[in-house]
């Protein structure tokens, strides 16, 4: 019987503190390939802060990240980046008056041989990653302020597919989108898990967590209360965690899908 693959990130007792306030204290959290992971808490929880410090933003006090098996050492967004880890922010993190093959490409662009930007380029292959994730996606070259939320949410998503991640971090996806731009993220999500992306969702919409999800963790005052399949507990039982730190009774935790 062959051994199971290791998890995509591993993270073992990860510490941080902002002078003498502990933010996030020893926590531990896997993921792995094709899995969406929710990671819930109220504000001030410690679920952000420890997503920054897996992707760079925030150096890490104590504890260790393993990539695919392999301790790693993340100490900018440079290095995540170069370990397959990219983070879609809330606020998408957009130039609002570039076109989208602009942002697709924003800080990495191509050049040409002659050291100018290769225009021709970068569009085939934006044309090419919009399509796989929304083949109505076409008017490319406006100002992406002109584009809806869903679009917007397509050319960050995008834009870390382009440059190979494997692990991505996903804060509030669904933020201020209606309901047909909200299933359109699902779908992305959904397509994203099937290419064996694994995806950390930080949310507070139940919605999202019990249709996206496959797991969720939830930290409560820097500590995790508990990581549990997200089949096995009930929204009521999820909402306990979050605001009274109780783990559901004769639930069995989960670490692994």
């Amino acid at each position: 019987m062959s051994e199971a693959p290791p998890p995509l990130v591993e993270l073992r007792d990860i510490r941080k503190a902002f002078g003498g306030v502990v933010a996030v204290d020893g926590v531990s959290l896997t993921l792995y390939p094709g899995e969406v992971v929710a990671l819930l808490g109220h504000n001030g929880a410690g679920k952000s802060t420890l997503m920054k410090m897996l992707a760079g933003a925030y150096p890490i006090d104590g504890g260790d990240v393993l990539i695919n098996g392999q301790k790693v050492q993340i100490r900018t967004p440079a290095e995540a980046q170069a370990n397959g880890i990219e983070t879609i922010y809330q606020t998408l993190a957009l130039a609002d008056n570039l076109d989208s093959v602009a942002n697709l490409f924003l800080g990495r662009e191509k050049l040409t041989p002659w050291r100018t930007l290769d225009d021709h380029f970068m569009e085939v292959q934006a044309r090419k990653v919009f399509q796989r994730l929304n083949k109505n996606f076409t008017n490319i070259r406006v100002p992406v302020r002109r584009l809806s939320g869903g679009q917007r949410q397509v050319v960050a998503i995008s834009r870390a597919l382009y440059f190979n991640a494997r692990i991505l971090i996903m804060d509030e996806p669904c933020a201020a989108l209606g309901p047909e731009e909200t299933a359109m993220v699902g779908r992305l999500v959904k397509q994203l898990k099937d290419d064996g992306v694994g995806i950390f969702l930080i949310t507070h919409d139940m919605p999202d967590v019990f249709g996206l999800s496959d797991r969720l963790s939830v930290m409560k005052n820097g500590r995790m209360v508990g990581s549990y399949r997200t089949a096995d507990v009930t929204e009521d039982e999820v909402l306990g965690m979050i605001i009274a730190g109780k783990k559901p009774e004769g639930k069995a935790q989960a670490t692994a899908p």
